[in-house]
């Protein structure tokens, strides 16, 4: 289960969980597009049809994906650090946000056999409902990865809503 938290301001979030996998296992599904669209959705509620980029710092990266109307949508932005398999920092910029550029940085700790999750997601003063839409994502998001390197659940094989 994560455990998310706001900042005061709820200008960020920061969220953890924890994988029973080592962290290059968690790394190399955060940052593999193959992986990522097999793991970042669910049916029935959205789902990354195409991932793109290079994983280096400078190079710029984006997903595409569907709603449950088949609604299309889009995150893009850039990698600012990349140190596999310990750190991965990029923009957010994503098309339901209205331009809102922020920052996701995701650190992977090597404990007890696996490996703990952060990530802290900035850049939201002012918009309380990104934050928000924000929040509840990366919820979802991080169940879904764990269950993905733990049990190799799929979207495909993931219960629907």
């Amino acid at each position: 289960m994560a455990t998310l938290t706001f900042s005061p301001e709820q200008d960020s979030i920061d969220v953890e969980i924890f994988i029973a996998a080592p962290a290059e296992r968690v790394f190399q599904a955060i940052t593999d597009p193959a992986q990522v669209s097999q793991w970042w959705g669910r049916k029935g509620m959205y789902r990354i049809t195409v991932r793109e980029g290079v994983v280096k710092v400078g190079e710029k990266w984006r997903t595409i994906g569907v709603g449950a109307k088949d609604e299309t949508f889009e995150v893009k932005g850039e990698y600012l650090e990349v140190e596999p398999p310990r750190l991965l920092v990029h923009t957010w910029v994503s098309s339901w946000c209205g331009g809102l550029q922020t920052t996701v940085r995701w650190e992977l700790v090597p404990e007890r056999g696996g490996t703990l999750v952060k990530i802290h997601h900035s850049g939201f003063a002012g918009q309380p409902a990104a934050a928000q839409d924000h929040y509840q994502g990366w919820t979802r998001v991080l169940g879904w990865i764990q269950a993905y390197v733990e049990k190799s659940e799929t979207i495909e094989t993931r219960p629907g809503v």
